[in-house]
């Protein structure tokens, strides 16, 4: 019998199915998930009053504070209505900034919640953010789909450098730890505080810039540096070529300095400081990895992947850990947190956002991820009980439901 669903028109069986799973998986509670009504494109900590909250981008033009422990919404941001890629704090002038599909970054005030200065000048999608000193003041870094980094001034909104290399669109940054204290002894670096900048794009290329602070007496008026910022071009001899295709994210140790990798050639990679950034470990993934983050005290890699699943690794030995399954779209962003255990104590987490619009969290520590393993591997194989050989499961009902649905969406 033919379906009268105009939903199904069009479709093919494939892909018929796999809406039938994903609306299966949509059910499940792994991560305890918060969800939110529209696709999450970004997220990253607010650190305040001890964490335990999160800032994340939606596909509707909106930013929201989230409440990882009463998993309330505090705060909504609004004035965009184009899809936000990405976000940046300034503690010290207590603003949130999002890059925007329109082509600007927006700002708020995160004290009033409202709208700030406005960033124009690049002529594609912004993509990517970070907020960082340079010298004795705090700049925000932007990255596009214009191939352009621009590096403004957050007081006047100026741009105050342009930084030209790469040949695609811009898709991570990410300072390098080791400067400006590494700089200080290099001929080009001068001992003028300027900082390392990495970036990296859909041209395969990972390129290093040399941020110098900007000479107050180099321009004579601010509307000179909006209207001619200075050029930059990478650092010579230094370009970084490790993955076949585009380069999703990038992220550092912060003990080590080495750089992680996370790209759509389907593996994330450690590449070793001390050998030259040359690719030390490589983690092997089904599909395009989208997002990583590094645990230093514990001891972790994270990342996130298309196919739908969190991947924890340890950081050592590139051994895959655990496979957190719950989200039942494409994971976009992951961030670290604190958070409250119901106990009074305070539980380091790894926070994941997706194209299915929840917010899920999952444990990082030790013994809680040995026990996340216990409880994944019994409930897969049940408890065979003595009185009739009988398998008794040690998740509930529910638990058990959401189970067969995950181990079915694996299968198919």
């Amino acid at each position: 019998m033919q379906s009268t669903d105009p939903g199904h028109f069009f479709q093919t069986t494939t892909a018929l199915d796999n809406s039938a799973r994903k609306a299966a998986k949509s059910k499940n509670k792994h991560g305890d998930p918060i969800q939110l009504p529209s696709k999450i494109l970004a997220v990253i900590k607010d650190p305040r009053n001890g964490g335990g909250k999160v800032f994340v981008a939606e596909a509707a033009g909106c930013v929201k504070g989230v409440d990882l422990e009463t998993k309330k919404i505090l705060t909504t941001f609004t004035g965009p209505t184009a899809p936000l890629t990405s976000l940046a704090l300034s503690l010290s002038t207590s603003t949130l900034y999002a890059s925007s599909w329109d082509k600007t970054i927006w700002s708020w005030s995160l004290d009033t919640q409202k709208p700030s200065r406005r960033f124009t000048g690049h002529t594609d999608f912004v993509k990517t953010l970070l907020c960082t000193k340079i010298g004795d003041r705090e700049y925000l870094v932007s990255g596009s789909a214009d191939t352009k980094i621009i590096v403004w001034d957050i007081e006047t909104g100026n741009q105050v450098y342009v930084c030209k290399g790469h040949t695609r669109a811009v898709l991570s940054l990410a300072v390098d730890p080791g400067s400006p204290d590494e700089n200080e002894n290099d001929e080009e670096g001068a001992g003028d505080g300027s900082i390392t900048i990495f970036s990296s794009s859909s041209d395969i290329n990972i390129h290093r810039w040399r941020i110098p602070p900007p000479s107050p007496t180099s321009s004579p008026s601010t509307q000179q540096i909006q209207q001619n910022p200075q050029s930059l071009t990478p650092l010579p001899t230094q370009t970084l070529t490790p993955h076949s295709t585009s380069i999703n994210s990038l992220t550092f140790s912060q003990t080590s300095g080495d750089l992680y990798t996370a790209s759509s050639d389907n593996t994330a990679l450690a590449l070793s400081r001390t050998h030259g950034f040359s690719p030390d470990t490589t983690l092997s993934h089904p599909d395009f990895v989208r997002a990583i983050v590094v645990d230093d005290e514990l001891g972790w890699i994270v990342t996130a992947c298309r196919d739908e699943e969190v991947r924890l690794w340890e950081k050592g030995s590139g051994e895959l850990k655990v496979v957190f399954q719950g989200h039942w779209e494409e994971v976009t962003g992951l961030c670290l947190c604190d958070v409250e255990n119901g106990e009074g104590k305070r539980e380091k987490k790894v926070v994941s956002v997706g194209i299915d619009g929840t917010v899920r969290q999952w444990p990082v520590g030790r013994r809680e991820v040995d026990e996340w393993v216990r409880k994944v591997e019994e409930g897969r194989k049940g408890v065979v009980k003595e009185d009739g050989g009988k398998k008794e499961s040690l998740l509930t009902e529910e638990e058990e439901r959401e189970l067969a649905e995950l181990m079915g969406s694996d299968e198919e």
